[in-house]
């Protein structure tokens, strides 16, 4: 090697390895920037949350109409792009619309039970999120004096129950079964709330609807408890049908502690 070619050669090699350096912390600047410079945090669900948008069907049980106003409330406070559009019905009835083809994004049922009429292949996935249980609403005044499930036998008091086919219905007929208790039912109504509402406009005595019911009521209605021996619990499942990102993060958000800290504060149970 001449002196030359030396002298070239220690002159280039500090060159090249700046240029490489700049080269590896362009690399590690560019990689530190899409991780640190907003991208999408996992939500609930472990999905992405950010940037969602879109509508969320929603089908839920009648008694669910409070709960589930306010978690469609303040999920759409959370992420202005989603509205949830909330629908409310007796459960044997929107499993039948569904299973009919009524376009939804998530069913949420009283009791499993109701949801084995559904098309298995329609379900994406299946978590339970709640509990209740059997509770008698009486008028505040309580006319006909009812303070037991027992009282429901007397000749005097009319009594309503939700229709046999819905879930409410169902649980009226297995606890009565068990109590022993033969009521004189003045009516079957469609769901659970129209079966309240004739307790609230004093068209009957008393009603066997569900404890949240009750709460939602909010002292319109006054609650007659129903011994756990008799009474009859139903656990709530949401079942997610679409593959949408918005439908998967709402329901992740149901099922979450706050989701279901939500639920619960409207009188129903723990899953």
């Amino acid at each position: 090697m001449t002196a030359r070619q030396a002298t070239l050669r220690r002159s280039t090699a500090p060159a090249a390895v700046t240029t490489v350096a700049a080269l590896l912390l362009t690399a590690c600047g560019g990689t530190t920037g899409a991780l640190s410079g907003g991208a999408a945090q996992p939500g609930a669900g472990g999905a992405s949350t950010a940037n969602l948008h879109g509508t969320v069907t929603v089908l839920a049980a009648a008694s669910l109409t409070e709960s589930f106003d306010a978690l469609a409330k303040d999920f759409e406070a959370a992420h202005p792009g989603v509205t949830v559009q909330p629908s409310y019905g007796s459960s044997a009835t929107l499993v039948q619309q569904v299973d009919n083809g009524a376009p939804a994004s998530v069913l949420a049922l009283a009791g499993t039970a109701a949801a084995q009429p559904l098309d298995k292949g329609l379900a994406k996935d299946t978590r339970t999120f709640a509990s209740n249980v059997l509770e008698i609403a009486v008028p505040p005044a309580n006319p006909a004096g009812i303070t037991s499930i027992d009282d429901l036998a007397k000749p005097s008091a009319k009594v309503v129950l939700c229709a046999d086919t819905v879930p409410c219905g169902k649980a009226a007929q297995a606890t009565l079964a068990k109590a022993h208790v033969v009521p004189d039912v003045v009516s079957k109504e469609i769901d659970v709330k129209a079966t309240l509402a004739k307790v609230k406009l004093a068209e009957a005595d008393a009603a066997v609807v569900y404890h949240s019911d009750v709460v939602a009521a909010k002292g319109s209605v006054k609650g007659v408890e129903i011994p756990s021996a008799v009474n009859t619990r139903l656990d709530y499942p949401v079942i997610t049908l679409s593959d949408d990102a918005a439908t998967k993060a709402f329901v992740a958000y149901v099922v979450s502690a706050k989701g279901r800290s939500t639920v619960q504060s409207f009188g129903f149970g723990a899953p």
